[in-house]
């Protein structure tokens, strides 16, 4: 990764952000700066999003009726529409539920968990019931070949 975030808290003195920026400049890096806030940047923003989409596609809708026909709606959008929309819509290279496979659930609903834990009044922080049920049955995404999707090892 290109990224460097630097934090920087009361406690950081001027000379060790410097010599962080510059090092992380010397070895290729673009390096921003932030607050010490959970996940920083990048996992403040990513984690809650990811959360969203799950959240999305469990979000149940009461039965209707269509034309006579009981149809049941489940969740927002699919799994797939929500990573196409992501995809096409947004030109995210990967949408939300793929990347949550790809990162581990197991992983990713620790760090909602801890945050969850310290911040209790954060909806965004708040873990997902499906997540917590694929890290039961083992479905942690790409490296157990099963997490929301089903991949090949």
């Amino acid at each position: 990764m290109k990224l460097l975030e630097v934090i920087r808290t009361p406690e950081t003195s001027h000379d060790t952000y410097t010599a962080m920026m510059e090092w992380g400049k010397s070895i290729g890096k673009v390096c921003i700066t932030c607050k010490d806030t959970p996940g920083f940047v990048v996992n403040r923003l990513l984690v809650p999003y990811i959360a969203e989409a799950i959240r999305m596609m469990e979000r149940v809708f009461v039965t209707v009726c269509i034309l006579q026909a009981r149809v049941t709606f489940s969740g927002d959008a699919s799994a797939r529409d929500i990573d196409t929309a992501m995809k096409l819509g947004a030109g995210h290279p990967m949408g939300p539920i793929e990347l949550a496979d790809y990162v581990g659930h197991d992983t990713n609903l620790h760090i909602l968990e801890g945050w969850h834990k310290k911040y209790p009044d954060n909806p965004l922080f708040v873990p997902c019931d499906s997540e917590r049920e694929l890290v039961r049955q083992g479905k942690l995404g790409v490296k157990a070949g099963e997490g929301y999707y089903k991949y090949n090892k």
